[in-house]
């Protein structure tokens, strides 16, 4: 894994790739940032909203952005042209927050020149905000302890130099209570070297990416719950080049949850664990509520809940 000490050579060409080399999303040699299925009705109505010249500059692996979220402060790491961020804008409405961060001059200036466009759709001035920083770095970008409630990201935790970094950052981000709800690459092995200092295999999201078991132990040492799924896809390697560099290493895009929880505030029930009763509320899931691909919970029903 790329340390602190060779930090400038990965941002130089993550930036690059971007910023540069990208054009669209039609220049990617993977799946890795087109992959996942298909968004919530309701997310995938609010993306055709979003202003073309943003979604054209998308390049995430998933669609991490959860319903539920109206008057919620999120953030978003590595925001890019923030299509995201757009989405989340219209979600929390006109009395919650977004603000995206990214270090990518170009992706940033898309992303700040559309915003009065979407207003004039949304009908008011959506409370959406791009600032330019590192995502291992919150404090530095003015995003300060205890002030997001959802923090999303797609695609991005892999491209960085150091990702404990940016996990325990977002866990002092959060508010207790809070979550990270994000997808982004993984492997189910150790990468070699090779693999993970080559340009385009990193600015591809697979360079960078994290084991599962490596991922999952360093989230729960920074002091989340236990990690827990929403979804897995396999990723595609197009070029015949890279995929021989890779070998038999498999990757996949993955979403997960990572809460911030005050375990004494949860009610156990003796005999199964953990319980909930799901009340419906909840637009685009009147019916039923899927906390993870082992809990769904169906609307007035106590439900045990797998630890």
């Amino acid at each position: 894994m790329a340390t602190l000490g060779d930090a400038d050579a990965v941002y130089a060409s993550v930036k690059e790739y971007y910023g540069r080399v990208l054009g669209s999303s039609k220049d990617l040699k993977s799946s890795a940032c087109t992959v996942g299925a298909a968004p919530h009705p309701v997310v995938a109505a609010i993306a055709r909203m979003v202003p073309q010249a943003v979604s054209d500059k998308f390049y995430g692996c998933g669609n991490p952005i959860p319903l539920g979220i109206e008057g919620k402060d999120v953030l978003d790491l590595g925001s890019g042209s923030g299509r995201d961020c757009y989405v989340a804008a219209a979600l929390v409405g006109p009395t919650g927050s977004v603000t995206g961060i990214d270090m990518t001059d170009e992706q940033l200036q898309t992303a700040r020149e559309n915003i009065k466009e979407f207003g004039k759709v949304l009908g008011y001035m959506p409370n959406l905000r791009f600032v330019a920083g590192y995502i291992e770095m919150l404090d530095g970008a003015g995003i300060g302890p205890s002030t997001v409630d959802v923090c999303i990201s797609n695609c991005v935790i892999n491209l960085s130099p150091n990702k404990r970094m940016v996990l325990a950052g977002v866990y002092n981000a959060l508010r207790t209570g809070g979550e990270m709800y994000f997808s982004d690459v993984y492997a189910d092995t150790q990468l070699p070297d090779s693999v993970r200092t080559h340009s385009v295999l990193l600015g591809e999201c697979i360079g960078g990416a994290l084991a599962v078991d490596e991922f999952e132990q360093m989230v729960v040492s920074i002091g989340f719950a236990r990690p827990r799924v929403c979804s897995i896809d396999h990723i595609a390697i197009h070029d015949e080049e890279l995929r021989a560099l890779v070998g038999d290493a498999r990757f996949f895009s993955v979403i997960y949850r990572l809460f911030k929880a005050d375990d004494t505030a949860c009610a156990v029930d003796e005999k199964s664990g953990y319980a909930a009763t799901y009340l419906g509320t909840i637009e685009g899931h009147e019916a039923s509520y899927a906390l993870d691909v082992d809990n769904v919970f169906a609307t007035d029903a106590e439900t045990a809940v797998s630890s």
